[in-house]
C-alpha cells in the first residue's frame, strides 16, 4: 500500500479531489465519494503508468494582502 495526498475543494454542487503526487483528479457529491473516486482513478492510472518515486508534497499556507472592492 502507498499513501498519497488528496486535496479536496468544493466547486458549485460537487467536491473535486486531486492527488498532488500523481495529478489524478475526480469528483463526487460528497467528500467521501470524491475521495473514493480519486482512489479508483489513481489505482487505474498507476496500473497503466507505474511510479516508483517517493515524492511527498509540502503543504503550507501563505498570506496575501486583501484588495478593496471598487
Amino acid at each position: 500500500m502507498k499513501t498519497f495526498t488528496a486535496i479536496v475543494q468544493k466547486e458549485e454542487d460537487m467536491y473535486v479531489a486531486k492527488c498532488s503526487e500523481i495529478g489524478t483528479v475526480s469528483q463526487g457529491k460528497t467528500i467521501e465519494e470524491a475521495i473514493d473516486n480519486l482512489k479508483e482513478a489513481t489505482e487505474l492510472y498507476l496500473e497503466e503508468f507505474p511510479s516508483n518515486e517517493e515524492s511527498h508534497p509540502i503543504l503550507t499556507t501563505f498570506e496575501v494582502a486583501e484588495v478593496a472592492a471598487a
